[in-house]
Formats: C-alpha cells, structure tokens, sequence
C-alpha cells in the first residue's frame, strides 16, 4: 500500500477528518521539517478526487466537510448562485461572492462548501467553491471583436459573464462583428477562457444569423454525420420485402387516413375505426422504426443522442435523417408502410373491453388535414365530395372522441385552457403570420385516440412487469398546492382538498367551478404553475394531468426515442422474447428515460426562446397599433398581458398612472383608485420591441368593462 493509500484510509476511519496540515503532522507524529513531504501526497488525493481543501486550509472527504454538489448560475456583475443538486435537502440557492468562485463559471458543475457567519448553526448563505466537477461550456455563441491585440468573443449568455479570448493568429480572417461559435480550449484561473472560433453564423444584425445563434446555444445542429446519413439511406433504399411481410397482419384492406398540419411531413401514427354492434374498434397504426433503427447502430446513437425532433418557424431538426424520418418511416398516402398496431375494441362507454399490439403492414388511404376533417364535420359539401370514402369515418372518429373525452372527464383529467402560438413563416417572402389561437375539434380526436393507445400500451407492459419508459406527472407537492388552494379561495372558490395528497378532480372541479367566471383566465395559469413537468421514467406513478394510472409515450417513434426504444421492448415481449427484453433493456431503459427527459427540456427551451425572435420580429413591425389583451402575468415591477394569437408584451410600472402596491398572494396590482390582477381585459398599444430580451413593450390605454 503507497503512502498516499495509508493517509487516505487514516481519512475513512474518521482520524483526519478536517484537520489542517499542521493538526495532520501532529497526529501523524511527523516532524516539522519534514511537512513538505506530506503536502504532495494529500495534493495527489485532491487531484484523485479523494480529498478536498476547504477554504479553512481543512481536508476531508466531501461528506466529511459537508460540500454541497451543484450548478453554478451566474450574472454578468461577476458574483453566481448555486443551485444544489438535492432540492430536498437544500430547499434555497446558495450566493457565491466573484471571490469565492475560484475560477467556476456559469453553468458548471462544482463541489461547494457554507462559509459561516450569521444564519443557523453559524452557517450563512453563502458557499465557496470548492472543487469544478464539469464545466458547463466548452462551446458558447456570442458576438466576434477583436482589436490590434487580440479576438474576443462576448457571450450571448450574460449569465457567462467573461469574454473568451482568441488569439489573433486565429481569427484574422474573421470579419469583426459578426455572430459566431467558439470551442472554449482553456480555463486559465484568474484569466479569460482561452477559445477558437468554430462556426460563423453570420452578421450581427441579421434575422437568421440571430436565430442560428440561438439554436446553436442549445447545442443543436442541423446536419448529421456522415455515417448516420449513409445508413439512412441504405435502410431506406432497402425499402419492404416480402421477407418483411412474414407474420405481420395486413392492414392494407382496412381505410386507414392520417390527420396532421398542413405542413407536416414526418407523419408516424394513422387511424382506422369501425363499428362491431355497439362497440367500436379503433385502430392506432404506429410507424415502425426500429424495423430499420437498430439497437446500437450509427442511427440508434445519433437518436438516443439527439433525443427528440425540434421545431421551429421555419425549419425542423429532425431525430432521424429525412431519409427516414419523411421516407421510408413517414406513413405517406397510397405507399405501403410497416407499423406496429394497437387494436382496441371500446364499449359505448368508452371502455377497452379487448386490445391486442401487433406487427403490421398498412397503406394510407388519405393523407388528411385538421383543417379538412374540420369541414367535413361542419358539413362542408366540396370537401366532402374530395373524401366520401372517409366521411361517415370521421363521423364515427367525432362519436368515439366525444365517448372517450366524457370518460376522462370521470376520471377527474385536468384539461388546461392554455394557448400554444401558432407561427407561420413563409420562406419565399420572409412573411412571418401568428393567426388568433384556435384549437378545433379536429385536433382532439387525434389527442384522444393517441391518449387512449398510449395508456392502453402501457399498461398492458406495466401487467407483465417487462422493463419499460413511462410518461410521468407527479402530482403537485404539498407547499405549491397549498400556495395554490389559498389563492383559488382568494376567487372565492371552495378548495378544500388535501395539499398533501391533492387528487386530479380536486383540480378539475375547480375549473369546472370557474369556467363560467373571470377569474377562469388566472385560475389555469396559477394551477399551471402549481403543477410539476410531465417527464419519463422507469418507474410507473402515474399521470396526474390525465388522471391515468399508467401512461406511456408510444405514438410518435420518428421524432421520440422513448417511443423508439419501448417500441424494441415491445416488438420482443410480443414475439415471446420476454427474458431477452429483460436481459437488453432492464439497465437502459432508466439511462433513456433520463437522457430523453434532459433532452426533451432542452428542446422545449430552445423552441420557446426562437418563438419569442419571431414574435418580437413580427410585433416590430406593429409598433403603435393597438389591440384586445388579457394581463397573463403580475410582478412588483409591472404587467403582462396577452393578445389572441399569444404574443405577450410587457407593460412597465412606471408607465401606470399613480402608485401600485404588488399583492403577490393574488397576482394583482394595487392602487389607491386602481389595481390590475391576471385575467383582466385591457387596451393596449405597442411601443417598441427589445431585440436583446426579444421582448415585446406595451402602452395600457385602459381596462374593458371597468366600473365608472
């Protein structure tokens, strides 16, 4: 055993834990004279990850001196926060003063030790960072300058709050100014970040260039590496052979449609139903991908990887190569397809009295619309005519939709009015259109049956305890659900449910209870905010939001990889692979679920924050007109508020009349003679856009129907 070893052990069993060098001789019996020998080696286990230094001189095993693990968040003052991993433990954020950050930066992962002072046990507020774990960064987007010394790159993210130097002999070809992407190369401590510039995005003033930058600060591409593309390709040349074909069930007799947007182009799940007597069976053909995704292979990686397909305006990133994703996976009109089937026979009470999963082979008879099923069911005679072998389908796709929604309605399902922007952008004139939101029927058959195919799928894996991903929503923990009881009774509404064990109709009665009132507006933007993140898992605890008790994502494998990968699982359970599944998939699926859960956050993320360009870009162009709005958010330094097609703009306190007092427990703004809360009808007019916070700025002309 090396000395070092013998020293650690001596730290395990407790005898030098968090004593300094000094105290460490003493009780070693080593000479003083002979200190600087002990230094390396405690240096070597700090090195190892071992052993820590505190700020105190103080060495110790992590648990030892109490180090908090967590992300650094930063601000462009220079001083951060850090977030604790375990929220449980550490319910608050921690302040790290800029000389306590010991070279971290925002968005790294570090070890962090409670400096003492005033606060329980002596402890205070504030950490020292102790040990950087992972840097957050090793790229970052921001804007190029340079000067007869030297390229910086200034981070778009102000939280970053220090520029990355670029050596001159490697940029000089780069043109000042523009929008750029950095490779961060070193950390020097107490410098800038060393970096190289690795991807031009453009000038700094262009549209595009801007949306490029946000994209890639999510770490998001566009291409796919060249062996992924090429496997693509050959999976799709390899295209449907009768060998293919062998025990799956054929569809292709059956008038199978699929309903998507109009410009959808990566359509994995389409639609059959008929009646049986008085039942119905429905049938949900779902793209079966990982006939040609297989475990392991360049495409299955760059999937697990990518995580989930990302939209925006203009453009898509997809999960798989187009070869497949709007090839040979797309369940395209008239063209044969393979899928993986789940069959329902439904009462009249929308029941599932029978299921069965299988292997299939389908060919769609119409690619549809949620526009055009909108105006068959409107009886709307030329677009009845273009599909009469479908209309009296659509007819029965309504019946059923309305069966099924009834249903989960008994079960207390908590169906929030909230508004999803709708933007569209046309590439040849650059026109950027956010139509009034508008949700049609249409769209609520496609989500009924796909709920319905989902929870019908897992629970029948959840029955044969095979490995497998969950869709989750915990319920809402106890402190958000008491905070949001306390303010629907603020309404004047009666909750009187357990905050400790709130129940999914406890939720839906109270909007059923407000949905005639004003108030209906705030009370689903507060119950929102109360309720956690949908997510998965490999542990099944159920969907609160849809009051399921079993709940997967199946439906969509071209732009998932939690439905591609229980795809696999599945396709070996009902083959009779069972002990197989078990031996591949009972360590990955919680790997995937994590991975999936991450990356679907990610996505939701940069979505929102390229949503908010384009709003910003169109409202620019509407500066001084004015609109309906409804206010959609209350703070101590002013409103937002909403127009139909979901643009919200920002109304500064400054800008009201008198002096308001913010009344945080009920979301509103108080006056002498005025006060303004979430859900009120107003007028407003635009005044300008901030291009930096992409940020819409309103003028309030006065509220609607208010009293004399």
């Amino acid at each position: 055993m090396s000395a070092s070893e013998r020293i650690y052990e001596r730290f395990l069993d407790g005898t030098l834990s968090g004593k300094t060098v000094n105290e460490i001789c003493k009780i070693l019996a080593i000479p003083y004279r002979e200190r600087n020998r002990l230094i390396p080696l405690l240096d070597e286990l700090c090195e190892e990850g071992k052993l820590f230094l505190s700020d105190g001189g103080r060495y110790g095993t992590s648990e030892q001196l109490g180090l908090i693990k967590g992300v650094v968040s930063g601000n462009e003052r220079g001083f951060a926060f850090l977030v604790p991993e375990d929220k449980e433990l550490y319910e608050n954020d921690f302040f790290i003063p800029r000389k306590r950050l010991h070279g971290a930066l925002h968005g790294d992962t570090v070890l962090a030790e409670r400096t003492y002072g005033a606060g329980e046990r002596g402890e205070s507020d504030e950490v020292n960072v102790v040990k950087i774990l992972e840097r957050g960064y090793t790229k970052i987007v921001g804007t190029f300058r340079k000067d007869r010394r030297a390229g910086y790159l200034i981070p778009d993210e102000k939280k970053f709050s220090s520029e990355i130097y670029i050596p001159l002999s490697d940029c000089f070809n780069i043109k000042n100014g523009v929008k750029a992407v950095a490779k961060i190369t070193s950390y020097p401590y107490g410098k800038a970040p060393g970096g190289q510039i690795v991807e031009v995005l453009g000038e700094e003033d262009d549209f595009f260039a801007e949306e490029l930058s946000i994209i890639r600060s999510y770490d998001l591409r566009e291409e796919f590496p060249e062996a992924v593309e090429k496997e693509a390709k050959k999976q799709e040349a390899r295209g449907i052979t009768a060998k293919d074909l062998e025990n799956r069930r054929d569809f292709r007799d059956k008038t199978i449609v699929t309903i998507d947007g109009e410009d959808t182009r990566d359509i994995d799940d389409a639609i059959s139903l008929e009646k049986a007597g008085s039942d119905y069976l429905l049938g949900v053909h779902i793209a079966d991908v990982s006939h040609y995704v297989a475990q392991r292979s360049a495409l299955d990686k760059e999937a697990f990887e990518r995580g989930t397909s990302v939209y925006f305006p203009d453009s898509v990133l997809p999960m798989l190569p187009r070869a497949l994703s709007n090839g040979i996976c797309s369940l395209n009109e008239g063209e044969d397809r393979l899928t993986l089937s789940c069959i329902m026979r439904i009462d009249k009470n929308g029941k599932v009295k029978s299921s069965e999963i299988v292997e299939g082979v389908i060919r769609s008879a119409h690619k549809m619309t949620y526009t055009q099923v909108s105006k068959i069911l409107d009886g709307d005679k030329e677009t009845i005519e273009k599909f009469p072998l479908v209309t009296d389908m659509v007819a029965l796709f309504a019946e059923l939709t309305r069966i099924l929604q009834a249903k989960r309605d008994k079960k207390g399902s908590v169906t929030l009015d909230v508004k999803e922007a709708k933007i569209l952008f046309n590439r040849e004139t650059n026109e950027i259109t956010i139509p009034n939101y508008e949700r049609a029927f249409s769209y609520q058959i496609i989500e009924a049956f796909m709920v319905l195919a989902n929870e019908t799928v897992a629970e029948y894996m959840q029955s044969i305890d095979a490995p497998f991903i969950y869709r989750i929503h915990e319920k809402p923990n106890e402190e958000k659900a008491t905070a949001f009881r306390a303010f629907a009774q603020t309404l004047g509404l009666t909750a009187r449910f357990s905050a400790q064990d709130v129940k999914p109709y406890d939720y839906q009665n109270l909007l059923k209870a407000a949905k005639d009132l004003p108030a209906y507006p705030v009370l689903n933007r507060v119950m929102l905010r109360s309720m956690q993140k949908a997510r998965y898992s490999s542990e099944n605890v159920g969907h609160f939001g849809l009051a399921s008790e079993c709940y997967c994502h199946f439906t969509s494998p071209i732009r998932r990889y939690p439905d591609l990968c229980i795809h696999r699982i599945i396709k070996e359970v009902i083959n009779g692979k069972y002990a197989e599944a078990r031996e591949k998939y009972a360590d990955f699926v919680e790997r995937a679920a994590k991975q999936s859960s991450e990356r679907e956050r990610r996505a939701a993320d940069a979505e929102r924050d390229v949503d908010d360009l384009y709003k910003t870009m169109y409202m620019s162009e509407r500066i001084d007109e004015e609109y309906t709005a409804v206010i959609s958010g209350v703070t101590s330094f002013g409103l937002f508020a909403e127009l139909p097609n979901t643009v919200e703009g920002f109304i500064p306190i400054e800008t009201l009349y008198g002096n308001f007092t913010f009344d945080a427990d009920r979301f509103r703004l108080v006056g002498k003679t005025e006060s303004y809360t979430i859900g009120e009808e107003i007028e407003i007019k635009v005044t300008d856009v901030d291009f930096y916070r992409r940020r819409t700025e309103f003028k309030l002309l006065g509220k609607i129907n208010a009293e004399a």
